[in-house]
């Protein structure tokens, strides 16, 4: 998606005139900005919208990332990202974005619009040992796995071969109770 076609409220529209252009019908609000309404709504799309909250050195992980490959309509309240640099640093605060230390491989990074993001297989593991361990909510891990309908089975896959890790067990039941009920519906 070319950046002349994403509208960022106070570049070269103010907040008020970009509201007036989607009462109008005339653009849609895409996370942090806005694009026309004729544009399809792809992952480049959704990264660039939060191109300013993603520096160079980090990559948008979790829910994030899940959301720019095509989990969920909305983004997520509170966007994750994780260091890619070799070398650690201090993050800026900010009640919008959620900093996780550890460093994402480079082998687990794609670009996408510019913008550093994990991979699908990535953010699906990241996401399920969030979910068994710290019993936080699997909603965009499932989400994640319905978009991409052959994640599910990589991921399966991913974790089985990991070495013994807190969760992994919980993870792989997990896994196998979201692929059984997708292949329900997918019938």
């Amino acid at each position: 998606m070319h950046a002349a076609l994403f509208y960022r409220p106070g570049d070269r529209l103010s907040l008020s005139e970009l509201s007036a252009a989607r009462l109008d019908g005339h653009v849609i609000e895409v996370g942090e900005g806005y694009m026309p309404v004729d544009t399809v709504e792809g992952r480049d799309a959704r990264a660039t919208s939060i191109a300013d909250l993603v520096t160079p050195r980090l990559a948008a992980c979790g829910r994030t990332a899940a959301w720019i490959h095509g989990a969920g309509d909305q983004p997520p309240a509170v966007h994750h990202v994780r260091r890619v640099s070799a070398s650690r640093f201090r993050s800026q605060r900010s009640f919008r974005v959620v900093f996780h230390e550890r460093r994402l491989p480079p082998e687990e990074v794609m670009q996408i619009a510019g913008i550093a993001v994990a991979t699908p297989l990535s953010a699906a593991v990241e996401m399920l040992f969030q979910s068994v361990i710290e019993h936080a909510d699997d909603r965009w891990l499932r989400a994640l796995l319905l978009a991409d309908p052959g994640l599910g089975c990589r991921a399966l896959a991913h974790v089985e071969q990991l070495p013994r890790r807190p969760g992994r067990r919980l993870g792989l039941n997990l896994l196998a109770e979201i692929i059984s009920a997708q292949d329900v519906v997918t019938r």
